[in-house]
Parts: structure tokens; sequence; C-alpha cells
């Protein structure tokens, strides 16, 4: 039988509160494996993750299932939206998930502020691929959690679509003081970052950060 597989190695890094940071390397490198195990998704065989002061390791999975609810946005490539509910059901989700009253009221204020108040009752099917992952952003944004997690947000969506997510997702993130995380293969876009987090092999080969901080 094989054994097991070290997908991340001797990780160690830092991001600061409201931070915006790209994770950039080849594929395979990592980059998912850590966004899932910073997003409470996956757990680390060993060291520790901490987020907000929230100690992830020792957590059960209802207690990871309550973080990732109160405290994480997640943006997925592909959009992953309810293909049954309504545009305005699926941004409703996890406020409901919340006991939030005003769940639909709050994902009607997410929708409108994405360019999305016209497209309330339409389904993701009748949405188009821009417009889905506007309402995945409502979506993500919706219980204004205080780290947002994007996995090549606009890798299904042509240039100039992408770029009008891009802009709102930072947007959102700077108005709402949210840390945003991304995981993209655009140059153009890492650069547009905080700062440039670089995998190779499961290793961080560069924080992004000056030699003399990243020393401290």
């Amino acid at each position: 039988m094989a054994g097991p597989v070290n997908i991340l190695r001797g990780i160690n890094l830092t991001i600061g509160s409201g931070e915006v940071v790209s994770i950039v390397g080849p594929s395979g490198s990592g980059k998912s494996s850590m966004m899932m195990v910073i997003g409470g998704l996956e757990r680390a065989t060993s060291g520790t993750v901490s987020v907000y002061g929230q100690e992830l390791t020792g957590l059960s999975e209802d207690a990871l299932a309550l973080f990732r609810r109160d405290q994480v946005g997640i943006v997925f490539q592909n959009f992953h939206l309810v293909p049954t509910m309504s545009a305005l059901e699926n941004v409703a989700i996890p406020l409901e998930l919340a006991g939030r009253a005003d769940a639909f009221d709050k994902a009607r204020e997410g929708l409108e502020a994405v360019g999305l108040g016209h497209r309330l009752t339409h389904y993701p099917g009748q949405l188009s691929g821009g417009e889905q992952q506007r309402c995945a952003l409502a979506r993500a944004f919706a219980a204004e959690p205080m780290l947002v997690l994007a996995d090549e947000p606009t890798g299904n969506l042509d240039g100039t679509t992408g770029h009008q997510i891009i802009d709102l997702m930072f947007d959102l993130s700077r108005r709402r003081g949210a840390t945003l995380m991304l995981i993209t293969h655009d140059r153009e876009l890492a650069a547009r970052c905080d700062r440039i987090v670089r995998l190779e092999d499961g290793l961080i080969v560069d924080t992004g950060e000056p030699a003399e901080q990243a020393a401290e």
C-alpha cells in the first residue's frame, strides 16, 4: 500500500486582519489544500491553525461548521449555487442557518450590492456565468464574515466579466474590513493584492513580505 502523502510541508504563514493576499504557485503545489485547512474544511495532520484567535485544530466537526458559518465566506470557481433555489434563496442560506430573522432582507441587500437586485427570483440556470458568480459573492459576504476565501473565482469567466467580479470582491472586502485570500494563476490579478504568497511543492517559498519584516 502507498504511504501517506504530505501535501503541505512546514507551512508557516501569518496574515493580518483586513489584508488582501493572493496565493500563487504551480498546479498541485498545495494552494487549494492550504485554503481548505484555513477555512476549516480540511484538518491539518500536525501543527496549529488559528483564525482570528480561534484555534481550529482541536474543534469537533460541529464546532468547525459553526466557525465556518460565522467567520468564513467562500467563493468557488464553479459557483456552487443550489440549482433549485432562487438567487435570493441561495444568498439567504447562511443567514437562515445562523438563525437570522432578517435573512431575506439581508440577502436582498447583498444581491442589490452586486447589481442583481433585478434577478432576485431567477434560478442559477437562468443567470449568466458572471451573474452566478455575483450571486456567489453576495452569499459569501452575506453574514459579514471576517475571512473570505476565493479559489480561482474568475476561472470560468471571460476577461471583462472576470475583472468586474474581482473589482466587486475587492470593494466588498475593503468596505466590510474582511481579510481576503485569493488563489489565482492571473499575475495581473495577484499584483493587485496587498501581498503575494508563493507555494511550490507544498512549501511557502515567498511570503511577499520584506525580508526584515518576515524575519521578525
